[in-house]
């Protein structure tokens, strides 16, 4: 009986919630609160669209009525998007003003994935691995080693500083390269790494390193596509030179 009470408590606990207004929640719960607290990252879908509507109903809060929406189209951001304006007004509490900076915000969300989108870099070339990475290694006194992350359509979708060394060289963790492949669904590799000598001649220890990282590669279906040693006027590519 003390278990059962309980529970209705809180249940009835979290009915008077969603029925209060967001201003009078504390303010760790309040989105726009929250936000300037912790940041937009910090914010559920939900959240985020009831700062958009502002207010919910005299029955929800707008957090729940957000929630609600969701729940509609499966908690889909892009099945929300698909929604006409009277598919929106249908909710109570969202008038055409609301359900217009809902849509609004969503077509700007969808213009912006576009945009970035169009940005990602298409590996066409070494020359274009150089341009992309000598502004960050070119003028170094010390030698670090980076591994850029290609897609199927050789679109540069990540690139990750491996290891920072001195004037010699720097520690290569081939796990780890195949480990954030995966985690990023890459399908190419391209090696990066510089010689603060300017000498863009590669050791015996490059080729080494190279040829391992190119055969544990293939065992998980991954191409190293070339491995560039960069200095700060120039640059050489294993591919370039047939030795990959």
């Amino acid at each position: 009986m003390f278990f059962l009470c309980k529970f209705e408590k809180i249940n009835q606990i979290t009915l008077n919630k969603s029925k209060l207004s967001i201003k009078s929640w504390a303010n760790d719960d309040r989105p726009r609160e929250k936000m300037m607290l912790k940041g937009s990252n910090s914010l559920s879908d939900a959240e985020l669209i009831a700062i958009l509507i502002g207010s919910g109903n005299r029955e929800e809060s707008a957090v729940a009525l957000a929630k609600r929406i969701l729940q509609s189209v499966d908690n889909n951001i892009n099945s929300l998007a698909q929604l006409s304006l009277e598919e929106l007004m249908h909710f109570k509490g969202i008038g055409e003003a609301k359900a217009i900076s809902i849509l609004t915000a969503l077509e700007l969300g969808k213009r912006r994935r576009l945009e970035a989108a169009l940005l990602i870099p298409k590996i066409s070339s070494s020359k274009t691995v150089y341009d992309i990475m000598q502004p960050l290694l070119g003028d170094l006194q010390h030698e670090e080693f980076w591994v850029l992350f290609l897609n199927n359509a050789n679109k540069l979708t990540n690139k990750m500083q491996l290891s920072k060394g001195g004037m010699l060289g720097t520690v290569v963790d081939i796990r780890l390269i195949l480990k954030k492949a995966l985690a990023y669904n890459a399908v190419g590799l391209i090696l990066v790494h510089n010689h603060p000598s300017g000498n863009t001649k590669p050791s015996e220890e490059d080729k080494n390193i190279t040829a391992k990282v190119n055969k544990a590669a293939e065992l998980l279906d991954l191409k190293v596509l070339d491995h560039l040693i960069v200095t700060g006027n120039n640059y050489f590519s294993f591919a370039d030179e047939g030795l990959l």
